[in-house]
């Protein structure tokens, strides 16, 4: 599968009936033959798409002082170490946690990010992960952890065999929505364990449509 068949399937869907609202484009990746129970057999991938997805990822910091000023130069949210206090109501964590994508934070303080926000971040996705780069010494350089951050997607499959990302929207070219969801099939590809075998189906589908089935070439 490649590019040609990616925008062969975008070129589908926008031959369809128009909305009138702009409508985000889901690439949805099923599997098969694995057994999810399995950890080995889980997908969870923090993957940098070749454009973002026309709207950027919001980065939220929660920081000590020696990243204070970096934090606010180039995150959306941040919220200092000395201020974790002021977060007792769960209403206000689930606030910061809706404002977010991702958050990072500082290694040296981790046990009280965990302490102050873990049970409201932990059950939807939220708390920094170091696999994604998102847990940092306190020297660390936020401008390019940010600007990565912003064009990141997390893929996971862990409890159904199923796979289901935004690429992009209609107001982007073709091509890079296109660009986007190869990057992202290529990155679960390489994940599984029997790869091509592990695929059950490719879907391409906007907001409100029915999905369409990326093919490749018939030879």
């Amino acid at each position: 599968m490649d590019k040609k068949n990616f925008i062969e399937a975008i070129q589908k869907l926008k031959a369809l009936p128009k909305r009138k609202f702009k409508q985000k484009y889901d690439l949805i990746i099923n599997l098969k033959n694995l057994d999810l129970k399995k950890p080995e057999h889980q997908v969870e991938l923090w993957i940098k798409l070749p454009h973002d997805k026309g709207k950027p990822a919001k980065i939220g910091a929660l920081v000590g002082p020696e990243l204070a000023d970096q934090a606010k130069a180039n995150c959306d949210v941040v919220v200092m170490h000395d201020d974790f206090s002021q977060y007792t109501d769960k209403r206000k964590i689930r606030k910061l946690a809706r404002e977010c994508d991702y958050f990072v934070a500082q290694a040296n303080i981790m046990a009280d990010v965990a302490k102050a926000f873990g049970r409201i971040f932990g059950p939807r996705g939220k708390m920094p992960n170091p696999k994604a780069g998102c847990v940092v010494p306190p020297n660390a350089n936020l401008k390019t952890l940010s600007e990565n951050l912003r064009k990141t997607i997390k893929a996971t499959a862990k409890i159904q065999p199923s796979i289901k990302v935004i690429v992009g929207n209609e107001d982007m070219p073709d091509e890079q929505v296109a660009e986007n969801a190869m990057a992202i099939y290529t990155n679960v590809l390489q994940k599984l364990p029997q790869e091509l075998f592990n695929i059950k189906s490719v879907l391409l589908k906007m907001t409100m449509s029915e999905p369409v089935k990326v093919e490749e070439a018939k030879k």
